[in-house]
């Protein structure tokens, strides 16, 4: 194996340090670059959101990059030609007209092109590259065991740019600690898909192969540390025992937090508001999760100093935080929907559903109700269907043996046609359209319509209110947010909790 000298990864070096706040990778860009870099500036680690990140870095090229980040980051990819040849493909001076579409995103396959895989892979390098550059604060890219296809490439793309952790949840991913572990000795890897009606002895894998796509030569890469999203202490002492490579820790997730949820425990129930029931049977037993004996965070209804201070007190290394971290001026969520949401917590007007139909995933989706996005019931009628980026769609056997692909948010006649149950279409939104509209990357059609935005947040969204710097201030930083959550916590507390053991 030969290993180029160019490597922005061997800057990243092991360390020992234990965050007591992790920034959680949240929706499409809204955890982005700028983000992920200011937390990572305080101490702690910033995550950016590793999902469609090669539908934003085209966006972004067509909109005319007017910063110049992209293309900076993009003169930074250790394989030049691969950069040029995506820049001159999307990448529009001064930026698209305002009625123009965006270009079309090819969907990744489980059988993706040269092309696609280095769009992907210069996407994810792109992104931590930024977050990362001039300081040696942790980052670390957050990734949905759902979003398969693209897993592969990601990865490699981000530990390019020497992503610090990788973080993964919405699934059991027990396969990919043996993915970080090859991918950073140059060897091929493999990813088994979940295929629906797929026998058990036919298995369906995606391949990557670094060496190949490289032309013979990768730079030096460092194997991140690993930390899985866990809703239940039972499935992360399978992760720690059945996993085929090293699990570094966990995030653990409770049921109030922002995004997509692990369903109740048990037949599903749901209250007079339609929203899923969730009772004794889903509380984590963390005692069973110390007992594991790895570091571990807590996530959900944790962004107040009580509450950073209770976790380090059950043993946990810290908490992971979203909704705060959304919210604040360094987010990539479009300005006029913080400063609604900032107002609206202000005057107590706020509405977070726990949609169990909402997203493609048929996980339970947190939905904040604003005007003009389409949790108002008129604008989800008035969209039309169509599942043009498909990242949460579905693999399944289709007759003749071969991989086909469908989503309960596509239109239902096509979705049917491919021997779906119309019943799985009803309430089903565009989650991946939704949140790419939500940082100013919504998609325009022919017919002149612009794709709205779907606003996610946990349920304690209202405490955000705790980090303005004063009673009349409309707005707050990550910084603020940091700042403010290790106000209760001693540094005696924090240099007791667990530590990181470079392997």
């Amino acid at each position: 194996m030969s290993h180029t000298e160019f490597s922005p990864a061997a800057a990243s070096e092991a360390t020992h340090r234990t965050p007591t706040i992790i920034q959680g990778g949240m929706g499409v860009a809204v955890s982005d670059w700028r983000l992920a870099r200011s937390v990572a500036l305080t101490g702690q680690m910033g995550v950016v959101s590793g999902t469609a990140m090669d539908t934003v870095l085209v966006r972004r090229l067509q909109l005319g990059d007017a910063d110049g980040k992209m293309r900076h980051a993009l003169s930074e990819f250790p394989y030049p030609a691969m950069a040029k040849r995506i820049v001159d493909r999307y990448f529009i001076e001064g930026g698209k007209e305002k009625d123009a579409a965006f270009a079309a995103t090819p969907v990744v396959s489980e059988k993706p092109t040269q092309a696609q895989l280095e769009l992907v892979v210069a996407a994810n390098f792109v992104e931590v590259f930024l977050a990362k550059e001039d300081h040696d604060g942790l980052v670390g890219v957050n990734f949905l065991e759902k979003i398969q296809t693209p897993t592969l490439a990601s990865l490699f793309g981000a530990m390019l740019a020497g992503v610090d952790y990788v973080l993964m949840g919405a699934g059991i991913p027990r396969h990919i600690p043996g993915v970080l572990d090859r991918l950073a000795e140059g060897q091929s890897v493999e990813y088994p898909l979940y295929v629906l009606d797929a026998p058990t002895d036919e298995p369906v894998v995606t391949t990557f192969d670094p060496m190949e796509f490289g032309g013979g030569e990768i730079p030096w890469l460092n194997r991140p540390r690993f930390l899985a999203i866990v809703s239940s202490a039972t499935l992360a002492s399978m992760l720690a025992k059945r996993s085929n490579g090293r699990v570094d820790g966990f995030i653990v997730e409770g049921a109030s937090a922002g995004g997509h949820n692990a369903p109740p425990r048990g037949k599903m129930q749901l209250n007079e508001r339609g929203e899923p029931i969730y009772g004794k049977r889903d509380a984590v037993d963390l005692k069973a999760i110390e007992a594991i004996g790895l570091p571990f965070w807590l996530a959900g209804s944790y962004g107040t100093p009580e509450a950073v201070r209770q976790a380090l007190e059950t043993g946990a290394s810290g908490v992971q935080v979203g909704t705060a971290f959304a919210f604040s001026n360094e987010s990539g969520l479009l300005g006029s929907i913080k400063a609604e949401v900032i107002q609206r917590c202000k005057s107590g007007t706020l509405d977070v559903v726990t949609d169990p139909l909402a997203s493609p995933t048929g996980f339970p989706f947190k939905v904040l109700q604003m005007e003009g996005t389409v949790s108002e019931d008129t604008v989800y009628q008035q969209r039309r269907r169509v599942c043009d980026l498909g990242f949460l769609r579905q693999a399944y056997r289709r007759p003749d043996g071969k991989t086909g692909w469908r989503c309960p948010g596509e239109p239902t006649q096509s979705y049917v046609a491919k021997g779906g149950e119309l019943a799985h279409c009803e309430g089903r939104k565009c989650v991946c359209n939704g949140l790419v509209a939500n940082i100013g990357l919504a998609q325009t059609r022919r017919d002149g319509t612009t794709e709205p935005a779907i606003v996610t947040c946990g349920d304690d969204v209202e405490t955000i209110l705790q980090f303005l710097p004063s009673a009349t201030a409309t707005a707050y930083s990550a910084p603020d947010v940091v700042r403010h959550l290790l106000s209760g916590v001693t540094e005696q507390q924090t240099s007791q909790s667990p530590s990181m053991v470079a392997v």
